[in-house]
């Protein structure tokens, strides 16, 4: 253990051939002058790369809840974290508190079993439970505790490899200028011999707290408490990040707690005065009020700061090393205010927007969607240059894949595609929200029906795909849902004046925020945490983001596939003609949608027929890969290369023979390697096809037809939204039922349900009323 009283002057030569900066001598005031390394993070996503690292724990991270002990498990989490970014090649420092509060439960044990013994051979044991414990001096409990706290935390670094130094400092070691050369030379040294110095404040010798007169700007900090002395500290070492955990997950606009309290995901300098600081936590000295200013300081010193709860179960686990990730966690201080709205703001336009949209007309809503479907032709020209910017930095970078940079393509005919099925979507909306689905008398004069209602807001999150954004738009808009959009960083430029033409349409009926593109440089984890903003997910793109999706959304149903794994199952009795025109248009005429077929399913008998020939030869002229199943290797001499597994989404000119006994077989190998997507038999056997259209369990089973039919245009239902492998709610193309839900409206006059009791005035009739007439339109 080093005290910093103790402290010789060993590093100073080194000192004197370093970059010294110049500190005022004004006592208890230090203004850096320079900073060489540079300026704080202006991002989140900077933070990752953070190289010298401060964390800072308080009173209540390090204690139990019940005060009776530490925390051992929180600790050796936060062990565990601050080891693992040490070995990862930072430099990490922690400030912690724990001293006093463990010292006063070492004390009090002590009293109690001193005060038991007297007690009992004074008084007797009846007596034991009216003792008292007297109020414990703060110097006395550090002394007691900070042997105990260092000898804790040595142990744990050390089931990591990793050696811990102890530093005390006070006030007056940063008020003399030799001590502090001290302390910032022991730092230093320690830093480069990949030892973690554990800093605190000497509670045993540390006089009385002072008033925070000196806290009243951020230019000047004493160290009167942990929170100042990480934010010194921070500010001295030239560190890249200070995170500073406490009780609390963040800094709030009103008290935490309060109904209204939300919290502050990224705080700048002057925004105090819209902040309300609530009560300090319930051990330790420091105050949410100096933690604020305590960061604000670091911040202007050059220092990255985040607040964050270090005592939630369910994030304390790896809160420090989501923080140095990037993710959203806490309050991020920032010097850097971003133009546009937050994401969280965004999701309440979108909320806000969508309830008026869901009040409007049903013409209104059709008016709107006319109104892109025109702009989408009359804007055609600006459109297809911002996308041809997309393409030229996409193909300039060489990141993305030739299926990828399919999807990301824009073109005339697929514009006035769009258009065309927006109309669609227009003519059909007519009726969507507000629809009476069910009509029940429940008594004299007590009606019930049930009527469809948006959803809420929806979050889309689609891969290189610019005609996914005015199709979903259309979608939202017909169903009267708000809409979040996050679209890739590749397809930027489209996405922008693709945005701004759905908002055009929007402002004609007021309504223009009710759809928003997110243009922060948020991660899709973090929007899926959104669980009290967002009601619905819908990921467009790769297996791989779908997954990620359904993985990180915590508490918002997610509606989508995973994976595209179609078959084609070609029957003995399957028409010559038939086989390779679907064969054929399910494979190649766009082998990168989710659609495609992947998996080409022969009966046996068919194998070494001129059917079978035709087949292949077929494959080879339209230049598809094929890999041979395991059953159909056998029966080859020279067999294509063997699959390495039988569920496989290829997105290419690729795809999997294999060779199955019968449509049982058939049936069996779609639902163990299929993915409930789409799967088509090609037969002249009407009993056989019914048996594979009844059997086969995905979302689309078609007879004599294209894997391709499998979307929401397709099938007249103007656009999807996506394509749906799930059992509950929607399933397949999604289109604008998918996106609606219900409500139940009762009317009565006077009712109570005590009238309907065995000696009640009422009885129940549920009588099942006529449903009110459609628009014919």
């Amino acid at each position: 253990r080093i005290d910093q009283n103790r402290i010789v002057n060993l590093p100073c030569q080194r000192l004197r051939n370093e970059s010294i900066r110049c500190w005022s001598n004004i006592p208890f005031i230090t203004v850096p002058l320079s900073r060489a390394h540079g300026k704080s993070f202006a991002h989140r996503s900077e933070l990752k790369h953070a190289k010298r690292i401060v964390v800072k724990l308080g009173s209540a991270v390090v204690t139990r809840g019940d005060e009776c002990g530490l925390a051992l498990g929180r600790l050796a989490s936060i062990v565990e974290q601050v080891s693992m970014l040490q070995n990862q090649g930072r430099e990490m420092m922690i400030v912690t508190s724990g001293a006093v509060a463990f010292g006063k439960q070492r004390l009090r044990h002590e009293i109690l079993l001193s005060q038991s013994v007297r007690q009992a051979l004074h008084s007797g044991q009846s007596q034991l439970k009216d003792m008292a414990i007297p109020v414990l001096e703060a110097r006395a409990c550090a002394a007691a505790g900070q042997s105990g706290l260092m000898a804790l935390y040595e142990a744990m670094f050390t089931q990591y490899s990793i050696c811990a130094a102890q530093i005390l400092v006070t006030n007056l070691d940063f008020h003399d200028e030799q001590k502090r050369r001290n302390l910032n030379g022991t730092l230093h040294e320690l830093l480069r011999m990949n030892i973690v110095p554990i800093i605190n404040t000497n509670d045993a010798v540390v006089p009385p707290p002072e008033p925070n007169s000196d806290l009243q700007g951020v230019n000047v900090i004493s160290v009167k408490d942990n929170d100042s002395l990480a934010a010194r500290l921070a500010v001295e070492m030239k560190t890249d990040l200070l995170i500073v955990l406490s009780d609390v997950e963040g800094l709030f606009d009103s008290p935490p707690g309060s109904d209204d309290a939300k919290l502050i995901d990224i705080f700048y300098p002057g925004d105090q005065q819209s902040v309300t600081f609530g009560t300090k936590s319930r051990v330790g000295m420091g105050g949410m009020e100096a933690k604020v200013k305590a960061a604000l300081w670091a911040l202007q010193g050059g220092t990255s700061v985040v607040i964050a709860n270090g005592t939630h179960p369910k994030i304390s686990g790896h809160v420090i090393t989501d923080i140095v990730e990037g993710k959203k966690v806490g309050t991020f201080f920032s010097e850097v205010k971003p133009a546009g709205p937050t994401v969280e703001q965004q999701a309440e336009m979108a909320r806000a927007g969508g309830r008026t949209l869901a009040a409007l007309q049903p013409e209104q809503r059709a008016e709107i969607i006319y109104r892109l479907a025109d702009l989408l032709t009359d804007q055609r020209e600006e459109i297809l240059l911002a996308n041809k910017k997309d393409l030229e930095e996409a193909e300039n970078k060489g990141r993305l894949a030739l299926p990828l940079l399919k999807r990301l393509s824009l073109s005339t005919s697929k514009l006035n595609s769009l258009a065309i099925g927006l109309r669609q979507i227009a003519a059909s909306s007519q009726d969507s929200v507000g629809r009476v689905i069910r009509r029940t008398r429940i008594a004299k004069d007590l009606d019930l029906e049930q009527v469809t209602v948006p959803i809420g807001v929806l979050l889309v999150i689609f891969e290189s795909r610019p005609d996914c954004l005015p199709q979903v738009s259309a979608l939202a808009i017909a169903s009267g849902n708000g809409l979040l959009l996050k679209g890739g960083k590749e397809a930027a430029h489209s996405n922008q004046i693709l945005h701004h033409l759905t908002q055009e349409a929007l402002s004609i009926h007021g309504v223009r925020d009710a759809v928003q593109l997110v243009n922060t440089r948020e991660e899709v984890e973090d929007l899926c945490r959104l669980d009290k903003l967002i009601d619905l997910i819908i990921p467009r793109g790769s297996s791989q983001l779908v997954r990620n999706i359904q993985k990180a959304a915590k508490g918002i149903p997610v509606m989508g596939h995973s994976e595209g794994i179609c078959h084609v199952y070609v029957d003995t009795d399957a028409s010559v003609e038939k086989v390779t025109r679907i064969i054929r248009d399910s494979k190649c005429e766009y082998p990168a949608a989710c659609n495609a077929l992947e998996t080409l399913l022969i009966h046996r008998d068919l194998l070494r027929t001129p059917l079978f020939d035709q087949i292949i030869d077929m494959l080879r002229v339209e230049q598809v890969k094929i890999h041979a199943g395991p059953k159909f290797a056998s029966y080859l001499t020279f067999s294509p290369s063997e699959v390495k597994s039988l569920r496989i989404e290829y997105g290419d000119l690729e795809c999997c023979i294999e060779v199955v006994d019968s449509v049982q077989e058939a049936v069996e190998h779609i639902h163990k390697y299929g993915s409930s997507h789409t799967d088509v038999i090609i037969t002249e056997n009407e009993k056989t096809a019914e048996f594979f259209l009844q059997h086969v369990d995905s979302a689309c089973v078609f007879w004599n037809a294209s894997t391709r039919f499998s979307d929401g245009y397709r099938f007249g239902l103007g656009a999807e939204v996506g394509i749906s492998t799930s059992r509950i709610h929607a399933r397949g193309p999604v289109g604008i039922e998918g996106l609606l839900t219900t409500k139940w409206l009762l009317r009565g006059d006077n009712h109570v349900v005590s009238d309907f009791s065995e000696h009640g005035s009422m009885k129940y009739l549920h009588e099942s009323l006529p449903l009110p007439q459609r628009n014919a339109n």
